[in-house]
């Protein structure tokens, strides 16, 4: 199957991150043997904000860009899952339909099966299969959650944050949160009425910052095409950034660096899964309760009884 894909299969590549998203038995294989047979490593590019700004628009626009400059995309497009069923209405695909048929593009809707921070928790196993796809562009669509969606920056190489006229104010502008992550800032829907003024206030925001790289700030209309040669632009610039300042070396060791950090610390929750209810935990809830064990020294001890 990895074979396959590496051969640009659409069905291994879909089968592959099917089964980095169920968490199969088969996966530790898989990563072992993407990672031993690595050839290439793809440019990340995350896409994050609110809601109705045109994340999934700007995306299907970028991957059109990338696709006249010859280059084979990759696109992870993170939908929300319901809190009921699991769910989810994999919205993106209905808005990139344009290339659906395009052998040089592979898209893959993946529900966020809850997790925080605006992506899926496979959304990093699933870069390595996209990766060995040969895909040499890759566009991360986060939920589009707001303020706390934040994950996209410890993973991506360049992250575009997307506003809209009439979203918000110059105090949303200046809110902690999902504005500091921006290496780009896209301006969509810049047809509207308020696109001038939002511009203003991001510019007066950055001003404010103390940073060797200044997001630029690019207006586009998504639906229409306009404005994506200048968002490339943004992108390859920043890239240009990266690569002379060591910025990328260093994104990329952090992001090695909270993957391995992630499975280990998802090995441990699943040790620990099966306590609840165990002899050993409700004995020391009952020390707790009667002796006056302290829950630190009470968690040492179940540590020490796992371990």
């Amino acid at each position: 199957m990895v074979a396959r894909a590496r051969a640009g299969q659409p069905r291994a590549v879909a089968r592959l991150i099917s089964l980095v998203e169920n968490g199969s038995p088969l996966l530790r294989e898989i990563m072992a043997r993407l990672c031993a047979e690595r050839t290439t490593t793809a440019r990340i590019i995350g896409l994050t904000g609110s809601p109705g700004v045109g994340k999934s628009t700007s995306t299907g626009m970028l991957v059109r860009a990338f696709r006249e400059q010859g280059r084979r995309v990759g696109v992870l497009a993170v939908d929300p899952s319901s809190p009921f069923t699991g769910g989810a209405l994999l919205g993106d695909r209905v808005r990139m339909q344009d290339h659906a048929t395009d052998p040089g593009v592979f898209i893959r809707s993946m529900a966020s099966r809850g997790h925080l921070g605006g992506l899926s928790w496979a959304t990093p196993q699933a870069l390595r299969v996209l990766e060995a796809a040969g895909c040499e562009v890759i566009l991360v669509e986060t939920v589009g959650v707001g303020q706390a969606e934040v994950d996209i920056a410890s993973l991506a190489d360049t992250t575009i944050v997307l506003l809209a006229p009439g979203m918000g104010d110059g105090v949303q502008a200046a809110k902690a949160g999902i504005l500091e992550i921006a290496d780009v800032f896209v301006v969509n829907k810049a047809d509207r009425d308020g696109a001038q003024a939002a511009i203003r206030e991001l510019r007066n925001m950055i001003a404010l910052v103390a940073r060797d790289w200044k997001p630029p700030i690019v207006p586009t209309v998504a639906y229409r095409g306009e404005g994506a040669q200048d968002v490339v632009g943004a992108l390859d610039a920043h890239w240009s950034y990266l690569e002379e300042s060591g910025e990328l070396g260093r994104r990329r060791l952090a992001r090695a660096r909270d993957e391995i950090e992630a499975i280990a610390l998802a090995t441990l929750r699943s040790r620990f899964a099966h306590l609840h209810g165990d002899r050993r935990l409700d004995a020391l809830a009952r020390r707790m309760l009667d002796e006056g064990l302290d829950p630190y020294r009470a968690a040492d001890e179940l540590l020490a009884a796992v371990d």
